[in-house]
């Protein structure tokens, strides 16, 4: 784990930790002083679901608790909560983050023990639909819960999508991972969270009434054309009417290193994508990203999941779980990365200008813009696009006949006297 020295401190009862954990050593009780550890926050989050986030999020904590590091996961996929499905947790409904949420209480009471070593769990639930449903100050208590949390390691099972809580909750750190597939819709959906993440850092960094702002906010009025702007391109423009602020988004750029995983691959050649990807951020959104590794699909996963077991504790020689073992390695063995102390992705803003829409992922035009960028680096070829409209066309027809079923019901309900 990193760690520095903190200068002196001549009342030792005045130190104060937001993220970090304090560990005293002779060296710091000889001269006053404090040695901060940093705790590492690591979102999980995808474009879309089904992707293995939760997979991921459970056996990587098991991971790094064995390894002898203090781990605290969360499961915020709220409405659709399923990580203790994974490790066989058996959840108390008055013990988790929906109810801590709604009946407030001690944050510490719903940190739960596991049967894994090292390993604490918080439940989510049903009892709030999602991380949408929040209100303003139930986010920013939960991000101050969180950073205040007493752990090595924080791993944040987040739910699917792009709204802009769970951006806000996947830039908690510069280190998050997205995970992705190898299909099509996915990777186009994992590039497009990427993208939105960018213009979310962007959104926090130009505060209103600043000239950035205001450029941004001509941009606005025709989204078509922000969403089709490269980032580099348009922190050039920026840069000439806001140099300050621009210069604090580039830093923030720079420290923004988020980890790529691709899963469910079935051929060596599946892995490709994840360098192209790459290259898409790189050239499209001036992003640098951690290719963090790769996971086989393994059928042994199913059985492991009807066994409420995870996979490195159920075959921990399989293919999948040497996988997680090395991803574990790697995050053990890198340097912990935080933004500047300015950023507050907690900070809530009066106004309701979003550079990226929250509805984003359901625009048309955006979602040309995101196969724009990944045509055009190679992430995707032409066969991959015909094969995926052949798949829409497939999912729109089965649609169709859904709603002349439902339709049809309606009808005969109707005709037997019931009120529609």
């Amino acid at each position: 784990m990193q760690h520095s020295i903190v200068g002196f401190v001549h009342n030792r009862t005045h130190v104060f930790i937001l993220r970090y954990r304090i560990k005293n050593c002779n060296y710091a009780q000889k001269r006053g002083c404090a040695i901060l550890y940093l705790m590492q926050i690591i979102p999980v989050a995808s474009g879309k679901g089904g992707v293995g986030k939760s997979l991921l999020s459970a056996n990587l904590s098991i991971a790094l608790g064995q390894s002898g590091k203090k781990v605290v996961m969360a499961d915020l996929d709220l409405g659709a909560s399923n990580l203790h499905l994974v490790i066989g947790q058996h959840t108390n409904p008055a013990a988790s983050l929906g109810a801590w949420l709604t009946d407030h209480g001690n944050f510490e009471d719903i940190i739960a023990p596991t049967e894994y070593e090292n390993v604490s769990f918080i439940a989510g639930d049903s009892q709030i639909p999602g991380l949408t449903a929040l209100k303003p100050s139930q986010k920013t208590r939960l991000i101050h819960s969180f950073q205040n949390i007493d752990a090595d390691y924080l791993v944040l099972d987040l739910g699917a999508g792009t709204h802009q809580i769970i951006l806000d909750l996947f830039l908690l750190s510069p280190q998050g991972i997205v995970i992705t597939a190898p299909t099509v819709t996915a990777t186009l959906n994992g590039y497009l969270f990427l993208k939105n993440s960018v213009f979310r850092l962007m959104y926090t960094t130009y505060k209103k009434n600043t000239p950035g702002y205001d450029q941004l906010e001509k941009l606005r009025k025709d989204s078509t054309s922000l969403q089709r702007l490269y980032i580099p391109k348009l922190i050039e423009a920026l840069k000439k009417v806001d140099p300050e602020n621009t210069e604090l988004f580039m830093s923030r750029m720079k420290a923004f290193r988020p980890r790529l995983i691709m899963n469910m691959i079935d051929d060596p050649k599946d892995a490709d994508k994840a360098q192209r990807i790459r290259r898409s951020c790189s050239q499209y959104l001036g992003l640098e990203i951690e290719h963090l590794g790769i996971m086989y699909r393994d059928t042994l996963q199913d059985k492991a999941l009807s066994s409420q077991l995870p996979i490195i504790v159920y075959k921990p020689q399989a293919v999948l779980s040497q996988a997680i073992y090395r991803i574990a390695e790697k995050i053990l063995t890198s340097e912990t990365r935080t933004f500047d102390q300015a950023y507050k992705p907690n900070e809530e803003s009066s106004d309701s200008f979003q550079i990226a829409e929250e509805e984003a992922n359901d625009d048309y035009d955006y979602k040309l813009s995101g196969i724009d960028d990944l045509v055009g680096s190679g992430t995707l070829t032409v066969g991959e696009l015909a094969e995926m409209i052949k798949t829409q066309q497939y999912e729109i027809t089965q649609l169709k006949k859904e709603n002349l079923l439902l339709k049809s019901k309606i009808i005969q309900a109707a005709s037997q006297g019931f009120k529609i």
